[in-house]
């Protein structure tokens, strides 16, 4: 099963589980709970009938002391008994302080009485002629398995989210491994071709033939930007240098790169102040500016506005904009365009925004989202860097 491709529906299947096992177990605990507090109640029934009993018993006293242990087998049910007037005349099962006054214990046994009528409603019953009152609740273990599926959820909602966050945690853990092995190997596989390209610039920059039309300059110019991309390849795993500096020369420098590289018929437009510091590193930053507008670009096949806005934010951020005219995005694709493998494309891997989303966040400790896209209107992504000189590493 493609994990990534099917993780949310992987996700639906756990947290129904979850909830049906949940479920289960609190109807059984909830029916169990029934169970328990209706044979409480014939135990009181049966009790009300031995006192009843024990008033009449007139065949000795066999009789009497089996009536009395019918009352004495019930050792966990609170129970109060009361004359006609509701007035206390004895108690079982009461757990209350033994350092009671009188007034103190009276308020007690009211409130017990009220506990108790709440629950259920007195028994009437009649010794000797005389009418009483058997009041009684649930016992302690009722009452703690009545909040026991509570309990159950509670532990269920623990354990399953200290799973979700180290399940979360194990998969991150194993991306960055993949993500810093395959860095670390384009570098090393870029390294050797890249000296030998540069030879070759120096061979024609001593040829006459070549120099005088740009060739060489034009090569070495590629071979430049090769060598900063196996940089850029080289800093994933390793803690760059952040530094605080201006970034429109950056802004300006990148779309003059690829302006001569995609398309004459995508028109640029920057809007920018003349000066903007932000805390950043160089290589990495023009890495997610050419993958995002390289992917404004795609998404308007060619042909297009690509709009960057950039302006410093009132939070002690840096806030740039980069708009396209494409095809655009639905809502549930806003978050998912970040997601390794997923791609709108029909050809690529669906890694670029992955990756631009590592950097901006993992590095720079910044923030990428898309701010607004619609179905044939477009995209507008919006990045969000630190302007505080504090948190520079250089």
């Amino acid at each position: 099963m493609d994990f990534y491709d099917r993780r949310y529906s992987l996700k639906i299947f756990l947290i129904t589980a979850a909830l049906l096992i949940s479920g289960l177990s609190i109807y059984y605990t909830s029916t169990m709970v029934t169970t328990l507090a209706e044979r409480e109640r014939k135990l009181i029934d049966l009790n009300a009938k031995a006192y009843k009993a024990i008033s009449e018993v007139e065949d000795g006293a066999n009789q009497s002391f089996l009536l009395t242990e019918i009352i004495a087998a019930n050792n966990s049910i609170p129970v109060i008994l009361t004359d006609e007037n509701r007035v206390y005349q004895s108690d079982r099962n009461l757990d209350l302080p033994k350092d009671l006054d009188s007034a103190q214990f009276k308020e007690a046994i009211a409130k017990e009485m009220l506990l108790m009528e709440s629950e259920y409603a007195p028994i009437p019953i009649e010794l000797s002629g005389i009418k009483q009152y058997i009041y009684y609740r649930n016992s302690k273990l009722i009452t703690q398995l009545k909040y026991f599926p509570l309990v159950q959820l509670g532990v269920i909602s623990i354990f399953g989210f200290v799973t979700y966050l180290a399940f979360s945690n194990s998969r991150r853990a194993e991306q960055n491994r993949v993500w810093v092995g395959l860095a670390k190997e384009t570098a090393h596989q870029l390294g050797t071709p890249l000296s030998s390209l540069m030879a070759w610039v120096e061979y024609l920059k001593s040829d006459d033939r070549y120099s005088s039309e740009g060739i060489a300059e034009e090569l070495e110019k590629d071979v430049i930007r090769l060598e900063m991309i196996t940089d850029r390849f080289s800093n994933i795993g390793s803690q760059p240098i952040l530094k605080y500096e201006d970034l429109r020369p950056t802004l300006d420098s990148i779309l003059a790169y690829l302006k001569v590289r995609i398309s004459t018929k995508v028109i640029f437009t920057i809007e920018a102040p003349a000066q903007m510091m932000a805390v950043f590193n160089k290589p990495l930053f023009e890495w997610v500016l050419e993958n995002v507008i390289k992917n404004g670009v795609d998404a308007m096949n060619g042909n297009g506005k690509i709009i960057i806005t950039a302006f410093p934010s009132t939070n002690g951020m840096v806030v740039i904009d980069i708009t396209d005219t494409g095809k655009g995005l639905k809502k549930d694709q806003f978050r998912r365009v970040f997601e390794p493998g997923y791609t709108t494309k029909k050809r690529g891997w669906g890694l670029g925004l992955t990756l631009v989303k590592r950097i901006v966040e993992n590095y720079h400790k910044g923030k990428i989202f898309v701010k607004y896209s619609e179905p044939g209107r477009g995209t507008t992504f919006r990045i969000l860097l630190n302007a505080n000189k504090k948190v520079a590493t250089a």
